[in-house]
Formats: structure tokens, C-alpha cells, sequence
């Protein structure tokens, strides 16, 4: 009976079409929103394997394009933005830089290089791999075949230089 009934239904989809697309048209107010429901519904008979009992199969059918009609029109509502929500995202702040503070982060950029480029051959090679490299102080001292106290004595005469230079430029 099930198979029975699914076949039913898509003959009178095909046999009915134009009827059927009518009704559909006047109840919803729209030959487009009709038409596209109509190719949803042949879409979901086509892939349907089975359906239960149906007794009235035109009222069915014309349920079907109906559910497929307001499914259409709930999607097309979600996607819609309305007028608040575009000129709430045009409001949104910029955070993107300033010329003059770009300008000044080049400058503090260029004089951090500077500063580091003061700093003696092996504690700059160490302060670069711990602080921008992220290298862990073993993995440094096991490269430059120095004990890890070294790397980390370096290290801390690596900052304190940068951090009396940096203090001395700005200052």
C-alpha cells in the first residue's frame, strides 16, 4: 500500500500540475513563491522511498506544497538583514590603527632593532631565540654548547640593556 500511495501522489503531482500550481498561487499570494514550491515538492516526492496511508491524496499533495511554501519563506526571512542590523554593522568602530600610531609603532619597532643590534654577538642570538623565537633556555644552551645558567644570566643582561636603552630614547 505504501508504494501505492507514493505513486499515487506523484502521478497527480504531474497530472495536476497546472491546477495545483494555481491553488497553491492563490493561497500564498505569489506565482513565484508557488512555482518554486512546486519544484521543492516534485523534489521531496522523487526523493521520498515511501509514505504511510493517505486518504485524501489531493489534500495531501497540496499540503506537501504548502509546508514546502512556508519552510521557503521561513529560510528566506532568516537570511533577510533588516535595516537596523545594516546600519548597526555600518556604526561599527574601526580599531584599525591610526596613521600617527603606525608611525609610531615603526619608530619603536626601528629602535627596538637598533637597541637589539647593540647587544654582543651570543646574547643577542639568545635573547632573539628565548623572547621571539620562543626557544626554551635548554634547547638554546644545547645549541651554543653553554650551561642553561649562562643562557639564563645572558638573558637577564639581554633585558635589563634593552630596558636602560629603551628608557634612555623615550626618556
Amino acid at each position: 500500500m505504501t508504494e501505492t500511495a507514493l505513486t499515487i501522489i506523484r502521478r497527480l503531482f504531474v497530472d495536476r500540475y497546472d491546477d495545483l500550481k494555481a491553488r497553491l498561487t492563490q493561497r500564498l499570494g505569489s506565482a513565484d513563491l508557488a512555482g518554486d514550491a512546486m519544484q521543492d515538492t516534485w523534489l521531496r516526492l522523487s526523493r521520498a522511498e515511501s509514505i504511510g496511508a493517505v486518504q485524501s491524496p489531493r489534500s495531501y499533495l497540496f499540503r506537501i506544497a504548502l509546508n514546502v511554501a512556508e519552510d521557503r519563506r521561513l529560510m528566506e526571512r532568516r537570511q533577510r538583514i533588516s535595516a537596523i542590523e545594516i546600519e548597526s554593522l555600518l556604526e561599527l568602530p574601526d580599531h584599525a590603527p591610526t596613521p600617527e600610531q603606525t608611525m609610531l609603532a615603526r619608530s619603536d619597532l626601528e629602535a627596538f632593532e637598533a637597541i637589539v643590534n647593540e647587544l654582543p654577538g651570543r646574547r643577542r642570538v639568545i635573547f632573539l631565540a628565548a623572547r621571539v623565537g620562543n626557544v626554551p633556555r635548554q634547547e638554546i644552551a644545547d645549541r651554543l654548547s653553554i650551561s642553561r645558567q649562562l643562557v639564563a644570566k645572558e638573558l637577564r643582561l639581554a633585558l635589563e640593556h634593552c630596558l636602560a636603552r629603551y628608557k634612555e630614547l623615550k626618556g
